[in-house]
């Protein structure tokens, strides 16, 4: 297996340009923060950018945990890839992320300053510093069911191929993790009640909402909701927009993901004006 590292302080610019530099190289995987990637999919490892510290987080980009490390290497055994790219902070972190997952010696080694700017690397800084901004390299939708409750911005990354021309290499997603940022941020369960109450008043044949209840678990939120439906309407296809239209703009306003949305169909009315049509 060929072993690339890929060096450079904190905050620099590496995930971001990760993507870009294996696919220049033809490196089939990456190991960036505690995760191992290939392609566009996390196939092994827990991000650090998860945890709640600097120190926790520095702990597990280190593969410090037994059962983080034996994850990574089952992946590479099952995987079997043949090159990949390791980033870290300095030499001696890649190495020890070599020597800590029994990957082969490091036969290349690529610095931030090789394929950055001096300008692009302070802009990433102070992107860090002052946003407390951090990139993963893989799609949103890859890292959502990992990041419930985390900002998250989807972020395409291109390649200059000529003069005023760019080829897409691969999507990436910046998160602002808890370590990153002084104080935490709620979401409340009414403010979700809001959200729902708001998108179910615009579905025709939905009367109003009788109970609702959200829990927020590790893994995302679990929603239940009885609804009060007016007569004349086919009451399964409406629950399944019901649950369709409020999973969409919950997680579109919230980053939060649903788990569970539970949809009762708990009465009927009557209402003489929405009544379809038909009837």
């Amino acid at each position: 297996m060929r072993v690339v590292g890929f060096i450079g302080p904190s905050g620099t610019g590496k995930s971001h340009r990760s993507v870009w530099v294996a696919r220049e190289r033809d490196i089939e995987c990456i190991i960036d923060d505690g995760i191992l990637i290939k392609g566009a999919r996390i196939i092994a490892g827990t991000s650090a950018k998860k945890e709640k510290t600097k120190i926790a987080s520095i702990k597990r980009a280190l593969f410090t945990d037994d059962a983080h490390a034996n994850e990574m290497k089952r992946a590479f055994e099952i995987y079997k890839p043949e090159s990949v790219l390791v980033l870290g902070t300095s030499d001696g972190m890649v190495d020890a992320i070599v020597k800590r997952l029994g990957l082969p010696e490091v036969s290349e080694r690529i610095y931030i300053q090789d394929v950055a700017t001096e300008f692009e690397i302070k802009q990433a800084l102070a992107t860090r510093r002052e946003q407390g901004k951090h990139v993963i390299p893989v799609p949103t939708f890859e890292i959502k069911k990992d990041f419930s409750g985390y900002f998250l911005d989807p972020l395409q990354v291109f390649r200059r191929k000529g003069k005023g021309r760019f080829q897409l290499v691969g999507e990436k997603s910046v998160v602002r993790p808890t370590f990153s940022y002084m104080g935490n941020y709620t979401i409340s369960d009414y403010a979700i009640y809001q959200i729902v109450e708001h998108v179910t008043s615009k579905i025709e044949g939905v009367s109003r909402i009788s109970r609702f209840r959200a829990e927020n678990h590790i893994d995302g939120i679990y929603i239940e909701m009885d609804l009060i439906l007016i007569y004349g309407y086919l009451i399964r296809p409406l629950l399944k927009e019901v649950q369709q239209k409020v999973a969409e703009e919950v997680e579109r306003l919230t980053a939060l993901n649903i788990q569970r949305l539970d949809v009762t169909a708990k009465g009927l009315v009557v209402d003489q004006k929405r009544i379809p049509s038909a009837l």
